[in-house]
Formats: structure tokens, sequence, C-alpha cells
């Protein structure tokens, strides 16, 4: 006890910082925590969480008869895998394309670039995305009709839905992957380039032989770590670009969540496959942590 009052005072004012922030997080990231009792209640707003009737596990069987419940489980998987395997790899290759490059003023500007989209939120980049995918104006459809393709619905064709939004979100994202690989690649040591071209390697085999493995351990640490979003498939994203049309190709469950509580009212059924979702993704995080720690030697403190 008396350590810990000499550390107080010694770090009072760092302490005094963080306050703000930890009032924050207990009033709006840990007190909503006792509002997932609705999931095991029929909740009647005008009762209030308290008073409304507890009916059990009925809320939890009612989302697993639905129909729509395993084509949204599967439409999230896929698309949050598909974010994540390509959001491991656009970034990899182009940190290791703009390595090979030697004047500096291209790389930082196309460094600028391809950072910008991940500044801007999915609000702003969705109403471009509608206007450059339109089928009859979009700009995108015009080029394709200039190689004699016919229009593509990206937005409102099932068989395309899936692709747009992976191909949106690598593009949005992938400039800041690129940096931290990039960064990465600082730590090689660059007398180990000096050996290779010694011994005859060319620039091919230097990245296969040195490059790469340099890059591994901050690899297996982002893909570890990136387990835990696996049924994160981007509600931003979803919930701006799709429509009735695309339900069965883009429907996720964060989206099918928003329409059950906000739309239908149904406020238990919402929250109860929030919780089965929540619950899903804590084993995914510490599973994703341990991963992290065992092959990475990654650790939170």
């Amino acid at each position: 006890m008396t350590m810990l009052l000499k550390e107080w005072k010694i770090n009072k004012l760092l302490h005094l910082m963080v306050l703000p922030s930890l009032i924050y997080v207990l009033i709006y990231k840990y007190g909503p925590i006792a509002g997932i009792v609705i999931a095991f209640k029929k909740y009647y707003p005008v009762k209030g969480i308290w008073h409304s009737p507890w009916i059990g596990w009925d809320n939890f069987q009612y989302v697993l008869l639905l129909s729509d419940t395993p084509r949204v489980v599967a439409n999230t998987l896929v698309i949050a895998c598909w974010k994540i395997v390509c959001g491991l790899i656009a970034p990899i290759l182009t940190a290791l394309l703009l390595n090979e490059v030697r004047k500096s003023l291209f790389r930082r500007t196309f460094q600028t670039l391809v950072y910008f989209p991940h500044f801007l939120s999915w609000i702003i980049l969705s109403g471009i995305l509608i206007e450059l995918l339109s089928p009859n104006a979009g700009i995108v459809n015009h080029v394709l009709g200039w190689l004699g393709i016919k229009p593509i619905f990206f937005l409102g064709d099932n068989r395309w839905f899936k692709f747009t939004l992976v191909a949106s979100d690598v593009w949005k994202e992938f400039g800041f992957g690129t940096i931290v690989y990039l960064a990465a690649l600082t730590n090689i040591n660059p007398s180990l380039y000096e050996a290779a071209e010694v011994d005859g390697a060319n620039r091919w085999r230097q990245t296969w032989h040195i490059t790469l493995p340099g890059m591994i351990p901050i690899v297996v640490l982002l893909a570890t770590l990136s387990l835990g979003n696996v049924l994160n498939a981007g509600f931003d994203q979803v919930f701006n670009l799709y429509s009735p049309a695309v339900y069965e190709s883009g429907d996720i469950i964060d989206t099918f969540v928003y329409r059950l509580g906000l739309q239908q009212y149904q406020y238990g059924v919402a929250t109860a496959v929030g919780l089965f979702k929540s619950g899903v993704s804590l084993v995914l995080i510490s599973i994703s942590y341990y991963a992290a720690y065992r092959f990475a030697n990654y650790r939170i403190f």
C-alpha cells in the first residue's frame, strides 16, 4: 500500500491525465454491459429493463430458428475472412514494391495517396463509391463499356456485392498496413543485402531470402491478432453500401442486429444476437492473443 501511494505521488499528474479517458471507458464501455439482461427478457420500453418479464433462453432459441440466421452468419464469415486475407496480402506486396523504389519523392507521394483513404469515414467513401460504381453514370462502368463489357451493378448485384465490399475495404486500409510493413523492413540489417550481393544474388533472390524472412514476425503477429475480427465484417461499410436487393449476399450480423433492434423493435432478440457475437469474439480474441504470444512473442503488458 505504501508503494502504491508513493507511486501515485510521483506520477499523480500522469494519473490525472488518464482520468478523463478512464471515466469515458467506465461510462460508455462498461456501463452499458448491464443492459445484456435484455437478452433474457421480453423487453418493453415502457416497463424498463428491470420490470420487463424474464423469458430465459427464448430469445436465443428464436434467433436459431430464424431462416435468415445461417445466411447472415455465413456472409459475415466469408466477408470478414476475405478482408483479413486480402488485407494482409495487399500491403505486403505494396511494401515490397515500394522497398525497391529508389526515388524518395515518388515513394513519399505514393505513400501519402494510398494512406489518405484510411482517414476518411465510410459515410464519405460510400458516397464516392456509389457515384463511381453507378451502372449508368459511374466512371468504372464507362471504362468497362470502352472495353466492350456490359455495365455491372456492383452495389445491387448479389454476384458482385461481396467482391465490392472486400475490394473497397482493401483500398481504404492497405495504405496503413503498408506503412507498418515498411517500418518492419527498416529493421532488416543492410549488411545482409551487401553480403547477398557479393554472393551474386539478384534483387529477386534478396527479396525471397532476406526481405520476406525479415517480415515474417510482423506478418505472423498481425495475422494472429486479426483472428479476433472474424465476426466483424465492417458494419459502417456494409450499412452505407447495402440495400434490400443485396441482403442475400451482404447482410451481416451487425446489420441484422440493427434491423432487429432499431427497425423491428425486437430489442431482446437483437441483444441476444449481439451477446452471442460478443461471446464468440471474446473466445477468438483470447485465442489470437495467445497465438500472438506463442508464435510472435507478443505481450500486451
